[in-house]
């Protein structure tokens, strides 16, 4: 069914707007997804912006579009569903009256307020659409992470977002969640018999779950100077692809039922206390090195750079840039296995990925032949690629009968199916739209996450926990390695096994 409604993005001209929602909804459009009536407002505070603002559409869509999906006629279609607003998120008097006057008659229509703006403009702007009287019972808002600083700023947000809108109209957006991969996940782990009955400490040895990077600041050195890679993605993306993979079955595929198994997860990871802060979380900072035979900068040069008045001898930050930790869930499912969790910048290849290692078999015929088994393992690529690989040990063509290799089954979701796939910012839009808030955060998951994290960073901040130095185009500092007291294992490079 097509979808009629008006979404408005605030910072419409932003980096996220540009680059990923309005691609996005292009795509949708030229899919058949909206109607004609449907209408999306981008919103900017520069007149400049107004006066070029097809122009400024048509570029991001040239840059951030494939080539085979930009035509005259799409790009025509889609350009009519925009309309630019002159208006300033925070400052009633400049532009919110005439905004107002566009809704007059489209009561009745879905509302999408989507906040791709900085957290500390949530409260002002959820404030001004009531002052205006643009919040509807059938209206949603959208905000991006991070929410909150920690578990008080977050709290703070969270209230104030909660004075306009009801809980259920807030859709905290969490993009590594509209990923396919990681809807398969519940497929994969629900839906199948074989998963469904080893899915637990008897069976699986460990899990690893990377999100790796090789970019640096990209411009955004004000922001990651105060947030480092524990809020930027552990606190989030990390934490949440932990839920899906540990969490119980729902009593039903429904938003609220999953959310109450993710929330027992997150509450039930294990305290770090500062021994084990110590001993099982690892903060490091990229140095200079190389990246696709590029030398690229430290840190604290990109710091220095972003920031004319800084230089690096005058500069030190302790702002992590990498993350590696090992925890616990203290449930029946899961006693005793480790979740190991990383996450960094400049790193030597661009990579999402949880691998779920098995135990090994009980009785291993094949040792007294000299043969190593390598343990099964179940590998979720969530980017460059999405797919679904099951490692399993298999006799060697033409070899003797006691020569194993390990081989992997593929699941190609693309080639499985012949309807191209939507990208995660699409999808998560279309269900923002039509009011499915299965693939967004409860509030609750947002306090529970925090909980865990906040003592973290707490004694680092108190200990003055100075991160390691790693190279850039490394797998990140050495010390990471210490995380694994089990010699058999380690971190898993999956284009080598």
């Amino acid at each position: 069914m097509k979808k009629d409604f008006d979404i408005v993005i605030f910072g419409g001209t932003g980096d996220l707007a540009l680059r990923k929602l309005l691609p996005s909804l292009y795509r949708a459009n030229y899919q058949g997804e909206f109607e004609a009536s449907a209408r999306i407002f981008v919103t900017t505070r520069k007149v400049e912006e107004v006066e070029q603002f097809d122009s400024i559409i048509e570029n991001a869509l040239r840059k951030y579009l494939a080539a085979d999906e930009l035509n005259e006629d799409r790009k025509e279609s889609f350009l009519k569903l925009l309309h630019p607003v002159l208006l300033d998120a925070v400052d009633r008097s400049k532009g919110w009256a005439d905004f107002e006057e566009q809704f007059n008659g489209y009561e009745c229509k879905t509302r999408v307020f989507y906040l791709a703006v900085m957290p500390s403009i949530f409260g002002p702007c959820c404030e001004n659409l009531s002052h205006h009287n643009l919040i509807t019972p059938n209206s949603r808002v959208v905000v991006e992470k991070p929410i909150g600083y920690d578990f008080e700023s977050a709290e703070k947000i969270n209230e104030t977002i909660a004075l306009y809108f009801q809980e259920e109209q807030i859709y905290r957006i969490d993009h590594y969640l509209g990923k396919e991969t990681v809807q398969n996940l519940l497929a994969l782990r629900f839906g199948n018999f074989l998963f469904e009955n080893i899915w637990d400490a008897k069976s699986i040895d460990h899990v690893q779950i990377s999100i790796s990077e090789v970019v640096g600041l990209e411009g955004r050195a004000g922001f990651y100077e105060n947030t480092g890679a524990m809020r930027d993605m552990v606190q989030n993306h990390l934490l949440q692809l932990l839920c899906l993979i540990a969490m119980e079955s729902p009593n039903k595929l429904q938003a609220e039922d999953i959310r109450v198994e993710k929330i027992k997860v997150l509450r039930a990871l294990k305290a770090l206390d500062k021994v084990q802060i110590d001993r099982w979380t690892v903060a490091g900072q990229y140095a200079g090195g190389e990246i696709d035979g590029q030398s690229v900068d430290s840190y604290l040069n990109d710091l220095a750079n972003d920031d004319a008045s800084q230089s690096e001898s005058s500069h030190v930050s302790r702002t992590e840039t990498f993350v590696a930790m090992k925890t616990f869930i203290d449930n029946w499912r899961w006693s005793g296995v480790p979740f190991y969790l990383r996450t960094g910048k400049r790193l030597k290849k661009r990579r999402a990925e949880i691998i779920v290692t098995f135990k090994n078999v009980s009785h291993d015929i094949y040792a007294p032949a000299g043969q190593s088994l390598i343990p099964n393992r179940l590998i979720i690529q969530l980017q460059p690629e999405e797919k679904i690989q099951l490692q399993l040990m298999a006799k060697s063509l033409g070899e003797e009968r006691e020569k194993l290799k390990p081989i992997k089954l593929n699941l190609n979701l693309n080639q499985e199916n012949s309807s191209k796939p939507s990208s995660d910012y699409q999808r998560l839009l279309l269900n923002a739209i039509k009011g499915d808030s299965t693939l967004f955060i409860h509030r609750d998951e947002v306090k529970a996450a925090w909980q865990f994290i906040d003592p973290i960073l707490a004694h680092w901040n108190s200990s003055q926990r100075i991160p390691e130095n790693y190279a850039s185009g490394s797998w990140g500092p050495e010390k990471a390695n210490g995380l694994f007291e089990d010699k058999a294992q380690y971190w898993i490079d999956t284009d080598k096994e």
